[in-house]
């Protein structure tokens, strides 16, 4: 009964701190797009481009941290693998974009990208058709990572596929789709993936405002993740993922269908990270098969679990705050940072097994304790 009293808490404290994340989030976007389009150069507040790709870099993570966290954190099922759906939803944006270039290439070709024509491709693949449009890009960076999200669920999770099985699984499902997209047969680019950029709708991919654009784009789909996430775990559904984390079998036994749940939360949160993908390609300017790897899904735990899981605004927290560090401690010890990596992970799991938004929810209801019996009353009584 706590613990199903700790659950309920734990949404409403989630319901209270909505305004206060999006009021930071939208409050530093705009301040720092601001800062960029309209302070001068030579102005101490002036914040770069190269610092506005950063940030839009970040907040895609963070995405893709949030899309981790919503089926681990809140449906127990830790998934190794959602690098995966992350690199699929960054190449069907890298495929419209490729459509972009047109005889602008080195090649000069209007029709086929660079790389096929270097390989001796004579004409466009069939799957490549159709992707001169953006709606078609969008269509299929929900569909391709969704129906792969659904048939893979559905297989494991009818199967009772659970725990360090299905971890393995996923594990195994996107070092075998990096295998397949390093091939050049496979008509992605091969090992050196799609790259050299110009247009996207129809605007330069260089130009200040368009990367001031897309990073605006980045923090309005962060929010609006954030707060269907939020609506889904304080919706009926929630309810059920949350019985199915805590006691799988009891919840089948009382007649819930629990596989469906579990499948239909797997495919959301493999949508999320294929959005994830989609905007990271144009501001980082490249995808190739090395977002497959399982190392990168593995990375994604390690912000949830530092962040803390089971919370949302904490995936993101962690997401932010690990990139940051691993862009600022990758230039001072690059041949360190993966040992430092594994080392954090091992410490929070250790340590803090709740994250940083887990001890900083410690700290306040000890003072919160401490408050009430300063006052004379049983903490108990005002602390659920």
């Amino acid at each position: 009964m706590s613990t199903i009293r700790n659950q309920f808490s734990s949404l409403h404290d989630l319901r209270e701190k909505a305004p206060i994340f999006l009021a930071v989030l939208f409050g530093t976007t705009i301040y720092a797009s601001v800062c960029n389009l309209w302070v001068p150069e030579e102005s101490i507040f002036h914040v770069t481009t190269y610092t506005i790709t950063l940030l839009g870099k970040y907040l895609c993570y963070a995405l893709l941290a949030l899309s981790v966290d919503v089926v681990w954190g809140y449906c127990g099922i830790l998934s190794l693998g959602h690098g995966a759906f992350f690199a699929l939803g960054g190449y069907t944006m890298g495929m419209y974009l490729m459509r972009q270039v047109g005889d602008r290439g080195v090649y000069g070709d209007p029709l086929l990208p660079d790389f096929m024509v270097f390989l001796d491709w004579q004409e466009l693949p069939w799957f490549w058709h159709g992707f001169d449009q953006f709606w078609v890009a969008m269509l299929a960076m929900i569909l391709v990572p969704g129906l792969l999200a659904f048939v893979f669920g559905w297989l494991a999770f009818r199967s009772r596929v659970a725990g360090v099985y299905l971890s393995i699984m996923t594990q195994a499902l996107t070092y075998a789709l990096m295998l397949a997209f390093f091939r050049n047969e496979m008509g992605f680019g091969g090992n050196n993936g799609l790259t050299d950029f110009k247009d996207i709708l129809g605007f330069n991919l260089q130009s200040d405002n368009v990367r001031v654009a897309l990073f605006l784009c980045s923090a309005v789909v962060l929010a609006l993740a954030y707060c269907l996430s939020l609506l889904i775990m304080s919706s009926r559904f929630g309810r059920v993922i949350l019985g199915v984390r805590d006691a799988e079998n009891r919840a089948r036994f009382i007649g819930f269908k629990t596989e469906n749940y579990k499948v239909s939360l797997f495919v959301y949160s493999a949508i999320l990270a294929a959005i994830a993908g989609a905007l990271y390609v144009p501001q980082v300017g490249i995808i190739n098969p090395g977002e497959f790897s399982p190392l990168n899904s593995i990375e994604v735990v390690v912000w949830v679990a530092v962040g803390g899981r089971g919370t949302l605004y904490g995936a993101i927290v962690g997401a932010l705050l690990v990139n940051y560090a691993k862009t600022r401690f990758t230039a001072v010890f690059p041949e360190a940072w993966l040992f430092a990596l594994g080392a954090l992970f091992v410490s929070v799991t250790i340590f803090l097994p709740q994250g940083l938004m887990g001890l900083i929810k410690d700290k306040r209801s000890v003072t919160g304790k401490l408050f009430f019996w300063r006052k004379g009353r049983k903490p108990e009584e005002e602390i659920v």
